[in-house]
């Protein structure tokens, strides 16, 4: 299956997504802010990315769009999973790099359908 980042600063919220991504037989990293989860995409590589978007250190914006200038993420999909909802907001996402925006508190059985459709 995938190797999948998911990077939050709430580690309930990390716990959740990385349990829920497991049980489908993924292979999850986790990250505790933007910065962090930098770190973590430069010494090994996923297929996909899953960010919030409020982080202290590095905000989820800042994050996808410094992942983004890389060679090896320039194609990789990047979910932002955040209680943030607001138009303005979803545009600079996917201005970038967001491949798509799933709103907080999640159904995990539409995290897992996003997923796979995002992996194909």
């Amino acid at each position: 299956m995938a190797k999948i980042l998911t990077v939050d600063d709430s580690a309930s919220m990390r716990a959740m997504v990385t349990f829920t991504l497991s049980e489908q037989g993924h292979e999850v990293a986790e990250a505790e802010n933007g910065q962090e989860g930098l770190n973590t995409a430069r010494q090994q590589q996923f297929d996909l990315v899953i960010s919030d978007v409020n982080m202290p250190v590095m905000n989820g914006i800042e994050f996808i769009s410094t992942l983004r200038k890389d060679e090896g993420y320039r194609f990789t999909p990047i979910l932002m999973l955040t209680t943030e909802s607001g138009q303005d907001l979803k545009m600079q996402g996917k201005q970038a790099g967001a491949t798509g925006w799933i709103v907080k508190p999640f159904d995990p059985q539409k995290l897992v359908a996003v997923v796979n459709k995002v992996l194909k």
